[in-house]
């Protein structure tokens, strides 16, 4: 079912019945491109994992939906596991291969991070893969994103090496303050 527009999704926070939808969503995305830099999708059961991961951290998980339908998803993970990460997250946003284009990450993206601000988070990162992904690079932009690298050539997928676009986003406060204590 085509999208015309995202104007009529609904932006919400995930729940495990999410989870065969979203997983469908990003095994599309692993077989086809250059997004992830897996090679094999996982598991319902792993993607299930790796939701609760997130929930159990107290990050946000959101999907866009209409009619009962996922358009896609964002959620933000851990940047790193060091303590001195703790205020900065990476995000991941993956939309249905039928619904690019038309809105429904520019509903997404500034979703999570507002939800990302509301925990006093205070950067997030984005690691794009494949430097010829220019919609992800775009609406990263868009949201505030400022391009700060590209590691060159460090992937191989699809018969093809791939870059990593990495960028950043202030957010909240940013760094004019110190953090909350943890």
């Amino acid at each position: 079912m085509p999208v015309s527009n995202a104007q009529d999704c609904t932006i919400r926070p995930c729940h495990e019945p999410d989870m065969p939808a979203i997983a469908g969503i990003y095994a599309h995305h692993v077989l086809h491109g250059f997004a992830s830099f897996e090679t094999e999708p996982p598991s319902l059961a792993e993607m299930i994992r790796r939701r609760a991961d997130i929930a159990a951290k107290g990050l946000p998980y959101l999907v866009a939906e209409r009619g009962g339908i996922i358009l896609g998803y964002a959620y933000a993970g851990t940047y790193r596991p060091r303590a001195a990460y703790r205020d900065t997250v990476e995000n991941s946003i993956y939309l249905r291969h039928d619904t690019a284009g038309q809105g429904i990450g520019g509903h997404l993206l500034p979703a999570l991070v507002a939800a990302c601000e509301a925990c006093d988070l205070r950067q997030m990162i984005a690691v794009i893969g494949d430097s010829g992904n220019e919609a992800s690079i775009r609406l990263h932009q868009r949201c505030g994103f400022r391009l700060v690298g590209i590691l060159e050539a460090v992937g191989y997928k699809h018969g093809r090496w791939l870059d990593s676009v990495l960028m950043q986003r202030h957010l909240g406060r940013g760094d004019t303050a110190p953090p909350p204590e943890r």
